[in-house]
């Protein structure tokens, strides 16, 4: 079997996990929450206005600070909406199997055994080029 075809089997496989499941319908979620998309695209123009703020030559900086303050009062409150809580929950279990998914294949194609790598939790890239060693 070609190696490209079975990546793409096993990438419709990962599609049918429960941490990508989950995810879908979180991001489906946050999609559809009306009232979290109009933070966000408040929260976005608050920042662009924040940066030409920031960028005239003359500053205000007590413009520049009443604006900051807006920015992290909008950024703390998406992010303590339940949408956003769900999405950002299962995002993180998602991107856990998908880098436990290229440790073992950057493993096995280093030459180790793939049926016994264990799930590094301490902040592995994938990259043993930028490692201090896991075993």
């Amino acid at each position: 079997m070609d190696i490209i075809k079975m990546t793409r089997d096993l990438a419709a496989e990962m599609q049918k996990s429960d941490e990508y499941l989950a995810h879908t319908v979180a991001r489906n979620a946050a999609d559809n929450d009306e009232e979290l998309q109009k933070l966000i695209g408040d929260f976005n123009l608050k920042k662009i206005t924040l940066s030409q703020e920031v960028q005239k030559s003359e500053k205000n900086e007590e413009r520049i600070n009443q604006l900051n303050t807006e920015v992290r009062s909008l950024y703390n409150t998406i992010m303590a909406n339940p949408s956003m809580l769900a999405y950002n929950t299962t995002k993180v279990e998602l991107d856990r199997v998908l880098n436990f998914m290229q440790q073992i294949l950057v493993s096995a194609a280093n030459g180790e055994d793939p049926y016994t790598v264990e799930e590094e939790t301490e902040g592995c890239t994938g990259s043993c080029s930028s490692c201090s060693g896991c075993h």
